[in-house]
């Protein structure tokens, strides 16, 4: 008898069909919505695996309620949308799909990053809502981004990503990490260090590091007030690493100059959050990873992951210790 899983969001027929060759397939049918956390909780305690998305969240009270879940396999690379410690009580491997998504996350960062300093979207804006009368020298007049300097919050694969395009602006690149790359140092002429100084003295802070409880409101009042009034903030990585209300403050005290976002607190964002009432902000709806090519490979990972922990073998890509 084929193991039962329940897919939380409707995957390509390319991805269906592959699990169903070895699981009886059960899925949330509707492409834009999450699905209903009832449903949710009734579909978990009749199922072996469960393929997941960041929108689900994936806590102790519905761990505890299943008995025969092996596999949760967690479309994505973070992972703090699921209770690693209640899995672990309980026996459940967790998966995750690192690597794939790199090259396309640091194209976006470095996109983010160019279009809040040359205020893309407000020159866009500025046409489209007929404001355009003439052409004028300081008009819509943004922030360099040849030869300037980065500091990068987190070196893993995306910060090195970022890293490597910086360099290809000429950009002067610190970083700060829980650990030293001396290797990768000496290859892209980088400058480890601490956060106070990379905040002190970057153009561009770019937050890359993974959500924990250590990095829950990494960036807060005081970095700001440690950043330049000239500088932009940029986060791919995780809502609640930047403290938003801070970061509200910050944009309109002039503290920094500007922030492109591509994660918050809170997601779906409400459209009457107050960062979308700033010019200085970018915001884009967590599209990190969205090329078509990504996504499929992030789905096939997925895919094999949860195939792996079901027939018995050790997935690949397991993030916890059983």
């Amino acid at each position: 008898m084929k193991p039962k899983i329940y897919i939380t969001r409707k995957l390509p027929d390319q991805i269906t069909q592959k699990l169903k060759e070895y699981c009886e397939v059960d899925m949330w049918e509707e492409e834009d919505t999450s699905v209903p956390r009832e449903v949710l909780e009734k579909k978990i305690t009749e199922v072996d695996g469960l393929y997941c998305l960041l929108t689900e969240t994936i806590d102790h009270h519905l761990i505890n309620k299943t008995s025969k879940l092996k596999v949760i396999s967690n479309m994505a690379v973070g992972y703090n949308n699921i209770d690693i410690e209640a899995a672990n009580k309980k026996g459940i491997m967790v998966t995750n799909t690192p690597g794939i998504l790199t090259e396309t996350t640091a194209d976006l960062t470095f996109s983010l990053l160019m279009v809040t300093a040359r205020r893309v979207v407000e020159a866009t804006n500025f046409i489209k809502e007929g404001n355009w009368q003439t052409w004028s020298p300081m008009l819509l007049t943004g922030q360099d981004v040849y030869g300037a300097t980065m500091g990068i919050i987190g070196m893993g694969r995306i910060g090195e990503a970022v890293a490597r395009r910086a360099k290809g602006f000429n950009m002067n690149v610190y970083y700060y990490n829980r650990t030293r790359k001396p290797d990768l140092e000496e290859e892209l002429q980088l400058f480890y260090v601490d956060k106070e100084t990379l905040l002190k003295n970057s153009d561009f802070v770019c937050v890359l590091t993974p959500y924990s409880a250590e990095t829950s409101n990494l960036i807060d009042t005081f970095e700001f007030q440690l950043m330049k009034e000239t500088s932009i903030l940029v986060n791919t990585s995780r809502g609640g690493i930047v403290n938003e209300d801070a970061l509200y403050k910050a944009l309109v005290d002039g503290e920094i100059w500007g922030a492109g976002l591509d994660v918050f607190e809170e997601e779906p964002l409400s459209k009457d959050n107050p960062l979308l009432s700033l010019p200085n902000l970018v915001a884009l709806p967590h599209i990190g990873s969205a090329s078509k090519k990504t996504r499929l490979k992030m789905a096939d990972m997925a895919a094999d992951q949860l195939i792996q922990g079901l027939q018995g073998s050790e997935p690949t890509n397991l993030v916890n210790e059983l």
